[in-house]
């Protein structure tokens, strides 16, 4: 034990990997037979521990995983964890090789990057798996596809789909606000899916084209908006027990506690 280290903790977290197993089996129980199970472990699974999650989540016959960056994926696989990665932020095509050999899914936002993965792996000689991520109005990442930008980002969609030494496995979205009950919120997020359908509609209808995994149902979508669980749904917080408002009878995994230092 060490002694120095143990002394500064004074206050500390505790986490409850029954009751995210139970969250887990939970949220399960509520989705449309076949649909796939992706448990984002982002940001050390939001300070629950990435790796102890992601065993949880491997063991219990989770079908996807979900980190931000390189880094994150890369500290799973080197811990073991083999099943599907998906890779939700940027990685720069210079590490095309390093995705490709730890069998990661990266995230593509424009057909610029896509182009830029294609080419890497071309030159690798490899094959990289990718989803396509469309910006419906969370304005943060992805193809524009919205309003006047509709054509073109179905095209570029459709050309990133074409380019080669890419396996272009899934697409999906971001609701923005789908974990707020106000009525204009509850608008946006029907108005986010409807678009995120039809581009996928006219990629299809365009050039025959179909995603084998559709995913868009975060938290507060799996909560609130069963309809959009697709192919895959994608909870977050819910996973560990945090925006369920009682419907699912989730259970919060973590405790924070600390040591009375004064009474006076």
């Amino acid at each position: 034990m060490n002694t120095q280290n143990d002394l500064t903790k004074r206050t500390w977290a505790e986490i409850d990997l029954d009751a995210v197993r139970h969250n887990y089996h939970a949220i399960r129980a509520v989705l449309p037979e076949g649909c796939r199970f992706l448990g984002v472990v982002k940001a050390d699974a939001y300070g629950h521990g990435a790796l102890r999650i992601a065993r949880l989540l491997q063991d219990g016959g989770a079908e996807y995983l979900a980190v931000s960056c390189l880094d994150e994926a890369l500290e799973l696989r080197n811990a073991g964890i083999s099943m599907p990665l998906l890779i939700l932020g940027h990685t720069p095509a210079e590490y095309t090789g390093v995705l490709i050999s730890n069998n990661l899914t990266q995230t593509a936002t424009c057909l610029a990057k896509a182009m830029e993965y294609s080419a890497e792996a071309k030159a690798l000689g490899g094959i990289l798996k990718i989803h396509i991520k469309v910006d419906t109005g969370m304005s943060r990442l992805g193809y524009l596809c919205a309003g006047k930008y509709f054509d073109i980002g179905v095209r570029n969609i459709i050309s990133s789909c074409g380019l080669p030494n890419l396996d272009v496995e899934g697409a999906y979205t971001h609701f923005a606000v789908a974990d707020e009950p106000d009525e204009e919120s509850r608008r946006y997020t029907q108005q986010q899916f409807q678009l995120f359908q039809d581009v996928l509609c006219a990629v299809e209808k365009n050039s025959g084209f179909r995603f084998r995994i559709r995913h868009c149902a975060n938290s507060g979508a799996v909560v609130s908006y069963p309809e959009t669980a697709l192919d895959m749904v994608r909870p977050g917080l819910l996973l560990y027990g945090y925006g369920d408002s009682g419907r699912l009878g989730l259970r919060p995994a973590m405790c924070l506690k600390t040591t009375v230092s004064t009474i006076k």
